[in-house]
């Protein structure tokens, strides 16, 4: 299980990023049920660490810490003549199986590190050109939230490491755990969509509110078989209008976007109850344990039973 997280503070590190990975794995929440982890933030010369807005951060540890860490943690940072010795920690924690999570351009960093040649990644959409041009070998996805490609996490820019972060949690901590994490940040347990709708758009002076009452009108009606043309009346639109306008806001069809919260019910009762997967199955509207394994099995790579035995047995314990 996820414990050892050490932050590398680079030169030039972006403060929001930076905070981004503190808020996530930096605060004890065991008092509400939450994890705590052994989180430790290093540099390579421990002293003043100049970020990008021009003020310092004085961080008082080395590399030295990085050497058992189960997750490498590298926010956004100036990505020219980036010191080898963060290179080789970085490499050291792909070779022997550690979570290795960059957030924005801190991709560059596992790029040049040599651990993202014919892996998966993204990094900000300003950045995904250049990504793609310096490191011919990764295959950059510019149109995402976030990548994993076996335990190597990329994430793009700002608050998509937010996403980055808590899909490590839910990884190692299940649902229950990140669920935590999200409501004291205020902040979705887990988000679809990705930067595509972020690109060169202006930007929506609001989101509309019949969408937030609606949302939530769908999660207290999870079980039932919910339909755009019932959703659209709900709004008072016309179902066209409903579906192109939630997918404006929500940044997902409204089927994708209840199918997600179905799962994310199904996660929870997998690990706090003891329901049959038939039941959970019907108060999730999966309708049925065989649909219900197909989606997990799509979207989270496990089946229901493989979910309970690795999450449900530790909420036990």
């Amino acid at each position: 299980m996820l414990k050892n997280v050490v932050l590398l503070a680079l030169p030039g590190v972006a403060p929001f990023e930076f905070g981004v990975v503190c808020e996530v794995f930096g605060i004890d929440r065991s008092d509400t049920g939450g994890p705590a982890f052994d989180f430790t933030i290093a540099t390579a010369d421990p002293g003043p660490v100049t970020t990008s807005l021009g003020y310092d951060m004085v961080i008082t540890t080395g590399l030295e810490v990085a050497a058992h860490a189960d997750l490498i943690a590298v926010p956004a940072h100036r990505i020219n003549d980036i010191d080898p010795r963060y290179l080789e920690v970085i490499r050291q924690a792909e070779a022997r199986g550690a979570w290795v999570l960059s957030v924005c351009s801190g991709a560059f960093a596992l790029a040049e590190a040599g651990i993202l040649e014919g892996r998966r990644a993204t990094t900000h959409w300003m950045h995904a050109d250049l990504l793609a041009a310096r490191f011919p070998g990764t295959q950059v996805d510019p149109d995402v939230l976030f990548v994993e490609d076996r335990k190597v996490v990329t994430s793009a820019g700002t608050a998509a490491g937010i996403d980055a972060a808590l899909h490590i949690v839910r990884k190692e901590h299940g649902a229950a755990a990140t669920n935590v994490i999200a409501r004291r940040m205020v902040v979705p347990p887990q988000r679809d969509g990705g930067q595509s709708q972020y690109i060169e758009q202006p930007v929506k002076a609001e989101c509309a509110d019949s969408f937030a009452a609606v949302a939530e009108w769908m999660l207290e009606n999870l079980a039932e078989d919910l339909t755009v043309d019932q959703l659209a009346r709900r709004a008072l639109m016309s179902s066209r209008t409903f579906a192109r306008r939630f997918r404006a806001d929500m940044g997902t069809t409204p089927a994708a976007w209840l199918n997600r919260q179905r799962l994310i019910r199904a996660q929870q009762l997998l690990e706090q109850t003891d329901h049959g997967l038939e039941t959970i199955a019907q108060e999730t509207g999966f309708g049925t344990a065989a649909v219900m394994r197909h989606h997990f099995i799509k979207v989270l790579q496990t089946s229901p039973q493989a979910y309970r035995r690795a999450f449900g047995a530790r909420l036990a314990s």
